[in-house]
């Protein structure tokens, strides 16, 4: 038994849409996360924080994203979204799930906020040193591991659609317009949406 705790229009699209993409049974759990003091207490048995995403899978709660990403392609190894240990493909694939939530998502929610900082006192570094990686990444490739999509490509979808084309603070290339466009017109995002509001 599989469970994602979800709310609509929120970061646990991702995992729905991710959930699609590997073609196995789960059910949606609604989280109400814009309810006055947010969600339930109850909640923080399985999201410490109250957030979304966070997944139950056989009892066992899952939460972040990088996470949650990581345990269900590997899970559900027959789509081929998560490359197995001995591949060298998985150090990669490991750097950009990680990437997605340790850097790209603070550095787009620190310029979103107008937040002012010196690169070398945080963690997850400068804005325009993520943009140089995404650009320089998709100039040459169509996913981030080259020819083929990974579990790790949807994650940062996310964020970069986002920052893209909804917020425009992301500035655009050849490259990264493509790989939007490459992303969003696969079949599963269609199938992800209609769960998503459905529920």
């Amino acid at each position: 038994m599989l469970t994602v705790y979800h709310a609509p229009g929120t970061r646990s699209g991702g995992v729905v849409w991710l959930l699609e993409e590997l073609a196995v049974p789960y059910e949606l759990e609604i989280v109400d996360v814009r309810a006055e003091g947010g969600a339930p207490e109850s909640y923080r048995a399985i999201q410490p924080n109250k957030k979304v995403p966070a997944i139950v899978h056989d009892g066992v709660p899952v939460h972040e994203r990088a996470a949650i990403f990581a345990y269900l392609a590997d899970a559900f190894p027959q789509a081929g979204l998560a490359p197995p240990v001995g591949d060298p493909r998985r150090g990669p694939y490991l750097s950009w799930l990680v990437y997605n939530d340790a850097v790209l998502d603070p550095v787009m929610a620190a310029k979103m906020g107008g937040w002012q900082y010196e690169k070398m006192g945080v963690s997850f570094g400068a804005f325009d040193d993520m943009v140089r990686h995404l650009h320089e990444t998709f100039a040459d490739r169509d996913y981030v591991l080259g020819d083929q999509i990974c579990a790790a490509d949807i994650l940062l979808l996310g964020g970069v659609n986002f920052a893209l084309r909804m917020t425009k603070v992301l500035p655009s290339s050849p490259g990264l317009e493509a790989y939007v466009d490459r992303m969003m017109s696969r079949p599963a995002v269609a199938r992800a949406v209609a769960r998503g509001r459905a529920s």
